[in-house]
């Protein structure tokens, strides 16, 4: 099932009509989308979709050449293989003479390692050749730290050209809830907390059967791809994993300061396995919104970016001896069904967060957002400070089973008088984000004020 990737899509279609030489550099976690989001760019287009296969750089060659010549001279032909790279670009070069060509190399960091010089041959020929062809070029791959040297040396070889860089994020939820859309608003966002946005991910869940079977069926399962798949991403990337597997463990179980994981996991140098982790993209580092100065901020905490691998640590590993007897569901009905909404409590901030950005951009918010993140101290914290040039929107999110009332916004506006100094120039509005709904007299209040807003789930869900 591919979702359409409206933005994506968008980005590389503004370069295919660009009418010049474009070389565009995506990268992304394994299994988010990459190769079926390029098949479907290309699909109406006159292209050259290569996979860089794991094998000797002869076997590649030999591939492309043939690859390219069915472009160049049609099916029919007998075709010879191209005896260096310098002739396979060159010969890229002349099959875009004419009619635009988008050329695909897939897991380009395979080919890198076969024939490392490839990229110094790729710009030598770029600079020489392929800059003046009618030709789109795309590498792709999913080894995020291979990508982020490669990118460089790029970038220093082609001066005064511009190498264009897109890290393929996971869905959002309004494209995940496809996978799902038959469930009842509540399991909607407890599927997005547990499955999180990536396809793969997503699309092994059965709409027809009950969220809580899903689990069941395709993650305390030891025979699916899910039961194992935390460890699989982390060696791909990572030789030994067992400090970060600590890590990710003590950041899943509600310890996100920096003092907290060390304690955690006795690392003193922990520091130095939170900045690789966050160079893969597998967890992020969040200040306040207010804080001018957000990378020397002493106020970070981190999190697991992905929602699965933050459910996997959370659930799957600590009850592995459990699951490898085969006792799935006695995991699901006594360690995961009584925590569940505790843990979509995240999930359902995310999907106001991102809910926020949509109507914000398409002007259903008094002002435009500049910023969206939360804010706290030491004893408060508030879910969303929603900031625009001189107004500022702050928002709770509530995942609860009461209907909100009038004292959830009296604590919203109590909070206000901590941050005012953080914003001594914006107008202050208050906004809450509901489960369960609000209670008549909260209504009332929102009804005769203009500074409350009130955002119930199918609200929020329908964006």
């Amino acid at each position: 099932m591919f979702v359409n990737r409206v933005s994506e899509l968008a980005l590389l279609n503004n370069l295919f009509r660009s009418g010049k030489a474009e070389l565009i550099v995506l990268s992304g976690r394994q299994r988010v989308g990459k190769t079926e989001f390029l098949s479907n760019f290309c699909k109406d287009k006159k292209s050259i979709f290569f996979l860089c296969d794991l094998g000797s750089e002869i076997l590649m060659r030999t591939s492309l050449s043939f690859n390219i010549n069915q472009v160049l001279f049609g099916t029919d032909r007998i075709h010879a293989v191209f005896n260096t790279w310098e002739d396979v670009f060159q010969a890229l070069g002349k099959a875009a003479e004419g009619e635009r060509l988008v050329v695909v190399l897939d897991e380009f960091p395979n080919l890198v390692s076969a024939h490392p010089e490839i990229v110094p041959i790729l710009l030598t020929m770029w600079n020489q050749t392929l800059q003046n062809a009618n030709l789109l070029l795309i590498l792709s791959g999913s080894e995020i730290e291979r990508m982020q040297t490669i990118i460089p040396q790029l970038n220093m070889g082609m001066p005064g050209n511009s190498i264009h860089h897109y890290f393929l994020e996971p869905l959002s939820f309004k494209q995940a809830r496809l996978f799902f859309q038959n469930y009842e608003e509540q399991d909607q966002v407890r599927a997005y907390a547990t499955y999180g946005g990536t396809p793969a991910y997503l699309s092994v869940i059965d709409p027809q059967t009950s969220l809580q079977e899903n689990i069941l069926n395709t993650i305390l399962n030891r025979e699916t791809f899910l039961y194992d798949e935390a460890r699989y991403v982390l060696q791909q990337e990572i030789r030994e994993p067992r400090q970060y597997f600590a890590i990710l463990h003590a950041i899943a179980t509600g310890k996100t300061r920096l003092n907290e994981i060390k304690q955690a996991t006795g690392m003193d140098g922990a520091h130095v396995y939170l900045d690789a982790l966050r160079n893969l993209h597998l967890i992020e580092r969040i200040v306040p919104v207010t804080e001018s100065q957000p990378d020397k901020s002493r106020r970070g905490l981190y999190r697991i970016k992905d929602h699965y691998l933050r459910f996997w640590f959370r659930f799957v590993l600590p009850n592995r001896s459990l699951l490898e007897r085969a006792v799935g569901r006695l995991v699901l009905e006594t360690q995961i069904l009584p925590e569940i909404d505790h843990f979509s409590a995240l999930a359902f901030e995310e999907i106001c967060h991102q809910y926020f950005w949509d109507i914000g951009i398409t002007g259903r918010l008094p002002f435009f957002p500049q910023s969206i993140g939360k804010w706290w101290d030491n004893q408060n914290k508030i879910d969303l400070v929603i900031l625009g040039d001189q107004m500022a929107e702050l928002v709770d999110c509530k995942w609860s089973n009461q209907a909100l009332g009038s004292n959830d916004l009296m604590d919203l506006e109590r909070k206000a008088e901590l941050v005012r100094p953080d914003l001594p120039r914006h107008q202050i509005r208050f906004g809450l984000c509901s489960r369960s709904g609000f209670t008549r007299q909260l209504v009332e209040i929102a009804h005769q004020r203009k500074d409350v807003g009130l955002f119930s789930l199918p609200m929020i869900l329908k964006g």
